[in-house]
């Protein structure tokens, strides 16, 4: 009797130990999962399904704000479980095999673990990240503060034995800025073939804004139409019809001394209301003063970002400004379709002057004219040629020749050729360019077979 009773004993804590060892496997499987759905789910999709009224998902993204917590918190959790079920499987199967027993559970546990609380679980949680981290955010988030004391020990431990290598840890920091990652995100997506060359350009372009400053889209002051405040009314008013433009800078004087900014439709208002319906008519028009009639002129600093410009023209309702160095110079002028087109690409109207034609011959090469910017080349020919130290070809060209190159010269740096074409004075007007080893890949560019 005494035996069956012990027989019977015996196999209730066999079977307890088994029950155990599933638990716990259970357990690790959950932490393994949760671990996996919360660093691989899209904060972004958080957001949106937190904005939608799921509380999961605002836990999600609240424990996601300190990672290093999380997985702390996680893996103690998922580490304690494993440990314990492996213990608890070593001392059933030595009880029932012996010695062996230690091998058979090494060999059972390790298989158990690896394909029903890693591979499985994680497999899950990384096909529905959202969903999952939505899902386990609230019993996670109650493991994380139960265990916070043990973890920010753990943790402060780390970064003191890191420190004692010369290794330097801020926990406060970001390793990755949004933008950046964003970045990241569309590039990848576009060698994935799921983001196409034009979308690509506007979300980049976008993001970039913050980034690059009016100096590099101004229109250079050579470029600049300007009416002369000394002009005869007639002569002003020609060269605002002959115009492409709208709105045309006044200078008196010099041409520094930029005095006001006419508005195409300003002054035809201020001419219609001289001619039409007054004693005299056309003869009137000797009597018109362009400064009574121009507006302010707006000057904005050439270091000042397009983003910020961009907010300035809409606050201020203007979409013209005169960009100056830092004594005051005139530099070029921006406007705000400018920055526009560095988003969306060229913008052009029945008024606008051709844009700058790529050239492509048989071999690959294109030509291409001295003043496109490379930043319209690399958009047109899907290229990566660097534009830190130049915002043209012909300020690449120079700036990596260290001189003003004459023509027939042949220059080869960044993979690419460059030989120039022609030249005026001290401007190089055109380029021919090919990059090395490979055919030029035209896109949606604007090209003409030579």
């Amino acid at each position: 009797m005494e035996a069956e009773l012990v027989s019977e004993g015996a196999n209730g804590a066999l079977w307890f130990t088994v029950l155990a060892v599933l638990g716990l496997l259970m357990l690790s499987a959950f932490f393994s999962g949760s671990e996996t759905a919360l660093t691989a789910a899209s904060r972004g999709k958080l957001h949106g399904a937190a904005d939608r009224g799921s509380n999961g998902a605002r836990i999600a993204l609240k424990l996601t704000e300190d990672n290093a917590r999380l997985i702390g918190a996680v893996l103690l959790g998922n580490n304690l479980a494993n440990i314990l079920a492996t213990s608890l499987a070593t001392s059933m199967l030595t009880v029932l095999f012996g010695d062996s027993g230690v091998a058979l559970a090494t060999l059972a546990m390790t298989a158990l673990v690896l394909i029903f609380a890693e591979v499985m679980p994680k497999t899950y949680a990384i096909t529905n990240p959202e969903t999952a981290a939505a899902r386990v955010a609230p019993p996670i988030g109650i493991v994380v503060r139960v265990l916070a004391p043990v973890v920010n020990m753990v943790r402060w431990l780390v970064r003191l034995v890191l420190r004692l290598f010369g290794v330097k840890t801020d926990p406060a920091a970001h390793f990755l800025a949004a933008q950046e990652e964003i970045a990241g995100a569309i590039a990848l997506h576009h060698s994935e073939g799921a983001v196409e060359n034009d979308d690509r350009d506007r979300l980049l372009g976008a993001l970039d804004l913050g980034n690059r400053e009016v100096e590099e889209i101004m229109l250079h002051r050579q470029n600049i139409e300007m009416i002369d405040a000394a002009w005869p009314p007639e002569q002003i008013l020609s060269a605002c019809l002959k115009s492409t433009h709208t709105r045309l800078p006044i200078f008196k004087d010099d041409a520094e001394n930029i005095v006001g900014v006419i508005h195409a439709k300003d002054l035809l208002r201020a001419v219609d209301a001289l001619t039409r319906g007054a004693q005299g008519g056309l003869e009137n028009l000797g009597s018109l003063n362009i400064l009574d009639v121009a507006k302010e002129p707006y000057f904005v600093p050439e270091t000042t970002t397009l983003d910020d410009q961009m907010r300035e023209f809409l606050r201020r309702h203007t979409h013209f400004a005169l960009v100056v160095d830092e004594y005051g110079a005139l530099r070029g002028l921006i406007t705000l379709e400018d920055i526009l087109e560095e988003i969306v690409g060229e913008i052009a109207d029945e008024h606008d002057a051709d844009a700058p034609e790529i050239t492509a011959a048989p071999d690959g090469s294109i030509t291409i004219e001295g003043s496109m910017t490379i930043r319209d080349i690399n958009r047109a020919c899907d290229w990566n040629l660097p534009d830190e130290e130049a915002n043209t070809v012909a300020g690449l060209v120079i700036h990596e020749a260290q001189t003003i190159p004459t023509v027939g010269q042949v220059f080869t740096f960044h993979g690419f050729r460059f030989e120039v074409i022609a030249r005026e004075r001290n401007r190089i007007t055109e380029v021919k360019l090919r990059r090395i080893g490979e055919p030029v890949a035209m896109g949606d560019a604007h090209a003409e077979e030579a």
